[in-house]
């Protein structure tokens, strides 16, 4: 009923990763999610996660990965990258497509730039290869309401600056509720991720992407920004590009085909 869903850890250097997996195809597909994880990893999310993406759970054997439960000051997007590749090979995946989205899609440069063996096919969903002015004042705003421990505006902010306008007319009800549950304990893991954010810069690495890449982003991105997206496929070789004209960085999640969109390039 659940599509196998579990949840599991894997031991890395002196601390360990949360992951999940679920489906019961048998090709491998790794997603690697955004910057919300530096508040909550994917442990206890199996079940909810296998019920979000049951579509993928047919074809494929799902893993979605957590950073590590203990990072250390500059703990960079290439670092987590390095810690991804060491974590498939514990699981003892040796070659996966790969889908990240906003953060996860930075970490996922990096796995397809330094360890292109591991990485099949590759889809990168409203991320960016290098700096512009939206990630800095976002995500700059964001790290200063986290050392305010201000849960509240916290998650406000990034809805705003996430969702459609007639999607948060539905979820600004909701805003009376935020803060009231899900605050982490201490706002360290998420303050460490959010400056790896402001300081990715992949680039001028991208041409060494070798494998078939697809990039979708949001023509409303108020987090990444508009060009972003038109940046990665002009710079990857092998690449398609497909803009949202009418969302903003959800188009994950807004977009009714999205993942009937993955799953399509994915098995071409």
């Amino acid at each position: 009923m659940f599509w196998r869903a579990k949840g599991g850890y894997i031991s890395i250097d002196d601390t360990d990763m949360d992951y999940i997996s679920f489906g019961k195809g048998n090709n491998i597909l790794i997603m690697l999610p955004g910057l919300g994880d530096g508040l909550t990893t994917v442990k206890r999310m199996a079940i909810a996660m296998a019920m979000a993406y049951r579509k993928y759970a047919k074809d494929y054997k799902v893993y979605v990965f957590s950073r590590k439960n203990q990072l250390h000051e500059g703990y960079s997007t290439r670092d987590m990258a390095k810690d991804q590749a060491k974590a498939m090979k514990l699981l003892g995946i040796n070659k996966a497509k790969i889908l990240g989205i906003s953060q996860g899609g930075m970490i996922a440069q990096y796995l397809a730039i330094d360890y292109p063996d591991l990485v099949e096919k590759l889809i990168l969903a409203v991320t960016l290869s290098k700096q512009n002015k939206n990630i800095q004042e976002v995500v700059r705003n964001w790290i200063a309401l986290a050392e305010q421990e201000n849960y509240k505006q916290l998650m406000i902010d990034t809805a705003e600056k996430s969702y459609s306008e007639n999607y948060l007319k539905k979820y600004r009800l909701f805003y009376p509720l935020l803060g009231k549950v899900g605050k982490p304990k201490d706002f360290s893991r998420f303050l460490i991720q959010a400056a790896s954010c402001v300081q990715h810069d992949a680039y001028t690495e991208l041409d060494n992407i070798v494998c078939p890449t697809l990039v979708i982003g949001g023509a409303n991105d108020k987090i990444v920004g508009v060009t972003s997206s038109a940046e990665l496929a002009d710079k990857i070789k092998d690449s398609e590009l497909f803009i949202y004209k009418d969302f903003g960085h959800a188009a994950y999640e807004e977009a009714k085909d999205f993942n009937n969109r993955v799953l399509y390039y994915l098995s071409k």
